[in-house]
């Protein structure tokens, strides 16, 4: 494998992207942030993944792997591809890494969902479903009593993670979509519904990685939907 910088295309306020540069950072996998806005038509997106959609994990010219997309997927690519380098981020035990990325996978949907939703409420009043909203909404508060419900186990087992001993991907998506809860004031007072994730969010995301990589805004100057 080629030893040059790899690029992560991103987006500054994506959660998803967020997964993948925190597992580059404690796995210190050198990496370029490349952002970008993948709706608007001066986009390079489309040129590395026929969805259209961030993040891309993509390497140096005289390397011949393709790019990588889709979030959790390139989650997986990093841990498996690079498990040599810096800690594992995935259990050992077949058990706890399939619940890892089944974690991850309840991770993605939660942001999606918020994603999905933000969209909707750009769109004229008149044309907004409200029963699709809901929809959505329901997707988030599921996914936060199923976080809550993961962090609660760990406390009581006397674990800092949702799953085994260590930190794993299981934890930096359940922290990426929190903060993304959190970025966009989707759910006020979840902490107080949901103390003990609040307590364990609070404290894996005042990790060095995890600050780093919090979202920022930016702005549309295209109009999308």
């Amino acid at each position: 494998m080629s030893s040059e910088s790899l690029t992560l295309i991103s987006a500054t306020p994506s959660p998803f992207a967020r997964m993948n540069r925190i597992a580059l950072r404690l796995k210190d996998i050198p990496f370029e942030l490349q952002n970008e806005i993948p709706w608007e038509s001066q986009t390079q997106t489309p040129k590395y993944n026929p969805l259209e959609k961030l993040p891309i994990l993509i390497f140096p010219k005289n390397d011949p792997r393709p790019p990588v997309y889709e979030s959790a997927h390139i989650q997986t690519y990093i841990v498996e591809k690079y498990a040599d380098r810096g800690p594992r981020l995935i259990p050992a035990d077949l058990d706890g890494s399939l619940l890892a990325k089944q974690i991850v996978v309840l991770g993605v949907g939660c942001m999606d969902a918020m994603v999905l939703m933000r969209w909707e409420a750009r769109r004229d009043q008149a044309q907004q479903s409200p029963k699709w909203v809901e929809r959505q909404s329901r997707k988030v508060d599921g996914a936060l009593r199923a976080f809550s419900e993961y962090a609660e186990a760990a406390e009581k087992e006397g674990r800092g993670f949702v799953v085994g001993s260590e930190l794993s991907v299981a934890d930096i998506a359940v922290i990426c979509a929190i903060g993304f809860i959190d970025f966009g004031d989707v759910r006020p007072g979840w902490r107080e519904k949901y103390a003990v994730l609040a307590r364990y969010f609070d404290r894996l995301d005042a990790r060095e990685e995890f600050e780093e990589t919090r979202p920022v805004m930016f702005n549309l100057t295209e109009k999308v939907v």
